[in-house]
């Protein structure tokens, strides 16, 4: 069933990405699309695809384009908002109508990059000036930009912690355990909130990946037969958390039930302690607790309860890439957009994200990290193609919701089969993937 499975997820991805002959991709651009020298150069319209619905919806973007037209008066910008962003561009990249502008979408391979974008610029030129950069660097061009990046670690309500009688970070996964249930014990608060019926919340706790060891190349260490889940590993430390902290019956009683909108009043109130998530979620909580009357100060963040030399770790990763569709006819306007957003629209800092600019300051969602000398790591990305070719013949899904939903439901009892056996089920489809990928 999971061969039959694999290969029909295959051949759809393949019918719908690989283009050559049929209208997109075809042969790789070697241009570098640059923004003019002089602004008054770049003209023409363009289409610039995105996620946030919400933004275009009450006007934010349309004020971020007036901005942009005061440097580039002749650029005319246009938004299209797409509610299933990696589904329907996926699709449209079936063809040359895919916009100017466009998020990477998830479903690309890595080494396809330039049968679909445009290069931007040298790895090493481009590597100086931004983080994440070598994401997208193939054959040594850089083909999106990130619009930020994120840290991962947990959202947690200060206050709730303090009434538990908590008064400094976790250390250890254990002692995370102890403070959840002193949690449970001392307050009304539900201790921890795994916003599973979403699904894509437990996604996140992948990004830790680097932070329990705090090596910056680790995600590349899971390109081979390495056994991810072996005790003592990574993953093994990231996933058995999760695991115990719903077996100590420390989260909602019916996972099936959580909402993710209605999650940030929850924790903004003070009725949910904790949530897994990365730095970019902090703004939305603490707007929530503004309109809810409580106090933003009181949503804090604290890096993943594991230190090395006394030390914590973050890893920094990457949010989407902004990219340049190679069959855009103003790929000038469209690099000039790109350039602008990244480095003068302030969209990062609003937002509360590590901006992509290597010389712009780390945000105040931060603060806590940067006053407690948490050390940041940004993640390598050079083998991530090898580690998700792994991954998607394995079918395990590192950056999906399914495996985590499965490791929570054997942790409530939902379904049958012990911690040990699961993760070890793991280690051996990812061990055999290793080895016949790519064969």
């Amino acid at each position: 069933m999971r061969k039959r499975k694999a290969l029909t997820e295959a051949l759809l991805v393949t019918a719908i990405l690989t283009v050559a002959g049929c209208g997109g991709g075809g042969t790789a651009s070697t241009e570098i699309a640059k923004a003019p020298a002089d602004p008054a150069d770049a003209s023409g319209t363009i289409k610039v695809l995105t996620a946030r619905t919400d933004l275009v919806q009450n006007g934010t973007m349309a004020r971020y384009a007036g901005e942009f037209n005061k440097t580039y008066p002749k650029v005319k910008v246009k938004f299209e908002a797409l509610t299933d962003y990696e589904g329907e561009v996926r699709i449209r990249m079936n063809t040359e109508d895919y916009g100017d502008v466009l998020m990477i979408p998830a479903a690309v391979a890595k080494n396809d990059y330039p049968k679909f974008f445009a290069p931007l610029g040298p790895a090493g030129e481009l590597g100086a000036k931004y983080r994440f950069s070598d994401k997208s660097e193939v054959g040594g061009k850089v083909y999106g930009i990130a619009q930020f990046g994120t840290a991962n670690g947990f959202l947690y309500n200060k206050a709730v912690w303090k009434e538990a009688g908590i008064t400094r970070w976790p250390a250890t996964p254990h002692e995370f355990l102890t403070d959840l249930k002193a949690v449970k014990a001392k307050t009304d608060a539900l201790p921890y909130y795994t916003n599973f019926k979403d699904g894509w919340p437990l996604t996140a706790w992948t990004n830790n990946v680097g932070s329990v060891t705090c090596d910056a190349k680790a995600t590349d260490k899971l390109a081979g037969a390495v056994s991810p889940w072996k005790r003592g590993g990574e993953l093994n430390t990231i996933d058995s958390l999760l695991y115990d902290i719903v077996k100590g019956g420390l989260t909602e009683k019916d996972p099936s039930t959580t909402n993710w909108e209605a999650s940030k009043g929850l924790i903004a109130q003070g009725e949910v302690a904790t949530m897994q998530l990365g730095s970019w979620a902090v703004t939305q909580m603490r707007d929530a607790a503004k309109k809810a009357g409580a106090d933003p100060g009181d949503i804090g963040f604290m890096p993943f309860p594991v230190q090395k030399g006394g030390k914590y770790c973050a890893v920094l990763a990457s949010d989407y890439q902004q990219a340049v569709n190679i069959h855009s006819a103003h790929k000038a306007a469209a690099r000039a957009w790109i350039d602008w957003f990244t480095e003068k629209s302030g969209y990062s800092a609003k937002e509360g994200a590590v901006p992509a600019l290597k010389s712009a300051p780390m945000p105040g969602t931060l603060k806590d990290f940067t006053d407690n000398d948490v050390t940041f790591l940004e993640r390598s990305e050079a083998r991530t193609g090898e580690v998700n070719t792994i991954d998607n013949a394995a079918e395990i899904g590192l950056n999906k919701p399914d495996y985590r939903q499965k490791l929570v439901d054997l942790a409530r009892g939902a379904q049958h089969g012990s911690l040990d056996d699961y993760l070890a089920d793991l280690d051996k489809r990812w061990n055999e993937a290793a080895r016949t990928a790519g064969s």
